[in-house]
């Protein structure tokens, strides 16, 4: 639960509350402060945030989360006692220049006598009193060098959320979590009745905004750099706000206290919309997920960093949808037409993006990776064909002139285990090619790498970088195809200090040398290590087969190319070369492959396994053939890219998790099948495929589950076709979704018409 910007779970609510029964008297200041130190709360200067804490205190108390005792303290800021000092009234008709110098003051402590005059002044002449300020807060006085005090104001943090002053900001809900600090409220402002002169709120309204910044940064090392204050429009005109050049932007809702109020605002800064508007980076390993989440769809996207927690609901029943019919389309899939307009308008809703939803994903991801010493991340680029919407915008080409095909490119990074089982999407980069920027190949050796589509391959990679400094026991390879071999890839890969390794595939077009020597001719010349059967899978027209290879590996100096021999150094790293010995006659293309490494490679059993590896990058294209086919997102429909894009985020999280069933029922077969069913799911599957209506009282194993999902799915299950694939899987999925709702009906139904036990 998100509350003032700040996450409290349920295990911090569980403590609060335990901490209130076992000592009811605590004050809330003393609670505030030790929930301040459990969850590390503080401001920039480095305090406890304890006055906003005891706002959200109340704000819990108020929604029902937690419950506190009543308060009967009084502290001296809040009595009705009024202060006993002695302060004379001035009663001034005049012109400015007649009252002497203006200062403001700043109240330096609640003890002092400027505080008293200041309580004094508000307290009997301001029409809302004093009031309470909470959170960060600094009182003015205002003094006449002739006459005295001649009045008060007040500063204090912003309000949470405004619509009309957040339409007018244009920030996001992150940039306003993130910068709303930099925001202030004046909440008082009093010239006192008795002083009749022209010009002059106006003009301590000035004299405040030129030394507030200031201020308020030495008290709590934040500047801020934009005001805002609320004016009654049925009492006051706001004159002197708009004299001293306050902008009028909207109107308050009301809640509070059933009136809507005038908002004013005045920026301290010229380039405050930069400033408020600026996004916080995104960093993995920082956002708790749900405790003890009730589906698969909370575990991962649990993580989401939205502050609407109606739009993580909004996309747990999207997904779980999505994943129970993963070929229908979306009024098929959410089944409902309030559903459907849901959905509709949560991939339009501007808050949510592909990056937000697969962050929260790859942050569940972490928790898979890290039970792993060795994780391979394979990066791949695809297509998306969307010709046949050629009314939606922001599409580009994504073939050459003569197929004048339009969609999007996706270039996307998986975490897989040593056995191929997919963890997790950890990158995903989509975009569409600019239609007018034609013949941009032909300038690629002229153009930076940063203008070039192959900053593709160094954004994935510098993305896996951030996960293995979060997952340190484990070692991360990123993995490549030909289009990888780029000389920038490997000296990215040597500025990062126990950065994730590299595995690439060398494309013989790219010349690379050694010592002046290509290096495809340097390692024919290697002695053979020895040799080895690999699997080559079906793909296209091409049949699966086995192949036995000849491997020689050897320590190489990569040479930067020419044109990036001024700027790039050369790289230590291990090349591993293979070569079909026997191929078929039947075969166009034998294998010869050249794979260049930054993991040590000093033996035979090395070279294997670095061969194995790479040999596991064909689960990223069997990824892409799930998305694509078995989630249909060519068929998804929608006016404009970024709307697809969102929607894209959550296919390919269903996508994931088809393809991880697929793999994990063939990695952990005897595990029993509630690490991936939830109970109501895999007793409705054993007693629609038993056709008995009392399940067995214990979860058979996830290799049985998964052969009675891809049996009703019409997998056959002939000793010679294997283990059910993923196309199986899907239809077997749908119709194990119609029998679980069938099953909660039918088992609710039984819990109600039973007969009351005897007494």
């Amino acid at each position: 639960m998100r509350i003032c910007g700040q996450e409290f779970s349920t295990t911090i609510l569980n403590r609060i509350q335990h901490t209130i029964d076992a000592g009811p008297a605590i004050s809330r200041r003393n609670l505030s402060v030790q929930v301040c130190e459990w969850i590390d709360w503080r401001s920039a200067n480095g305090k406890w945030r304890d006055m906003s804490c005891r706002k959200a205190l109340a704000e819990l108390d108020r929604r029902g989360a937690i419950r506190l005792p009543e308060s009967n303290n009084l502290f001296s800021f809040s009595q009705t006692a009024k202060p006993k000092i002695k302060f004379d009234l001035p009663h001034l008709c005049c012109g400015l220049t007649d009252l002497g110098e203006i200062t403001v003051a700043p109240v330096t402590s609640r003890y002092c006598k400027d505080s008293k005059i200041w309580r004094i002044i508000l307290d009997n002449h301001h029409y809302l009193g004093s009031g309470s300020l909470c959170g960060a807060q600094i009182r003015y006085v205002v003094k006449s060098s002739k006459y005295g005090h001649i009045g008060a104001l007040s500063f204090s943090s912003a309000a949470w959320a405004m619509k009309d002053r957040d339409r007018h900001i244009g920030w996001s809900d992150a940039a306003r979590v993130a910068n709303l600090d930099r925001v202030v409220v004046n909440n008082r402002f009093l010239i006192l009745p008795t002083v009749q002169v022209k010009n002059l709120a106006s003009h301590v309204l000035g004299l405040t905004c030129r030394r507030l910044a200031d201020d308020w940064q030495q008290r709590y090392n934040t500047r801020p750099v934009f005001l805002e204050t609320f004016i009654e429009s049925d009492k006051f005109k706001g004159t002197c706000y708009r004299a001293a050049n306050w902008q009028a932007v909207g109107h308050t809702a009301g809640r509070r206290d059933g009136v809507k109020k005038e908002i004013f605002v005045y920026p301290l800064e010229p380039d405050w919309h930069r400033i408020l508007c600026s996004e916080p980076e995104i960093k993995l390993g920082e956002t708790p997920g749900v405790e003890s989440p009730s589906n698969w769809a909370e575990e991962e996207f649990g993580r989401m960093k939205v502050y609407d927690n109606r739009l993580k609901h909004r996309l747990y029943t999207i997904a779980d949808d999505f994943y129970n019919k993963p070929q229908a389309n979306i009024p098929e899939a959410c089944a409902s037409q309030a559903a459907t307009i849901g959905a509709y308008r949560f991939f339009k809703n501007k808050k949510v993006n592909m990056d937000i939803i697969l962050t929260a994903h790859t942050e569940s991801t972490l928790e898979r990776i890290r039970q792993h010493k060795i994780v391979l991340a394979p990066q791949d680029t695809s297509t998306l064909n969307y010709s046949h919407h050629p009314m939606t915008e922001g599409m580009g080409p994504i073939n050459n002139i003569e197929n004048a095909a339009t969609g999007l490119i996706l270039h996307d990074t998986m975490a897989f285990t040593e056995d191929g089982t997919p963890l997790g999407v950890l990158d995903a980069q989509c975009w569409a090619r600019d239609q007018d920027d034609k013949g941009k190949s032909k300038r690629r050796k002229q153009l930076p790498i940063e203008q070039k589509e192959s900053m593709k391959w160094l954004r994935s990679y510098q993305r896996v970088a951030e996960i293995q400094k979060l997952c340190p026991d484990t070692m991360l390879v990123s993995v490549g195809d030909r289009e990888a071999d780029i000389h920038e890839l490997f000296e990215e890969a040597s500025k990062i200090k126990d950065g994730p390794k590299l595995l690439v595939r060398s494309d013989k077009s790219r010349n690379r040398r050694v010592d002046q020597e290509k290096l495809w001719d340097f390692m024919k010349k290697q002695e053979i290590a020895g040799e080895l059967q690999i699997h080559i899978p079906h793909s296209g027209s091409r049949k699966a087969r086995d192949a036995k290879v000849a491997i020689s590996y050897a320590e190489v100096e990569l040479s930067p190319p020419n044109r990036l021999a001024a700027k790039c150094n050369s790289v230590k790293a291990w090349a591993v070369y293979v070569i079909e010995t026997e191929p078929e006659e039947t075969v166009d293309n034998s294998i010869e492959w050249l794979l260049i490494t930054t993991v040590p490679v000093d033996t035979f059993k090395d070279a294997k396994l670095r061969i194995e590896w790479y040999a596991k990058r064909w689960g990223i294209e069997i990824y892409h053939r799930v998305l694509k086919s078995g989630c249909r997102i060519k068929d998804r429909q929608f006016g404009t890219a970024d709307r697809i894009e969102t929607c894209l985020a959550v296919d390919m999280v269903v996508a994931w998790r088809i393809f991880h069933l697929t793999m994990l029922g063939r990695e952990k077969p005897d595990a029993p099948c509630s690490i991936f069913f939830q109970e109501e799911e895999w007793k409705a599957l054993c007693c629609y495929v038993t056709k008995n209506p009392i399940p067995p009282p214990e979860p058979p194993t996830l290799q049985k589950a998964i052969s009675m999902v891809g049996a009703i799915g019409g997998h056959l299950g002939r000793k010679h076709d294997g283990p059910p694939g993923t196309q199986v899987l899907w239809r077997g999925l749908q119709r194990l979704d119609t029998a679980t709702q069938m099953y909660r009906i039918f088992a609710h139904k039984n819990l109600g018409t039973q007969s009351p036990a005897p007494p």
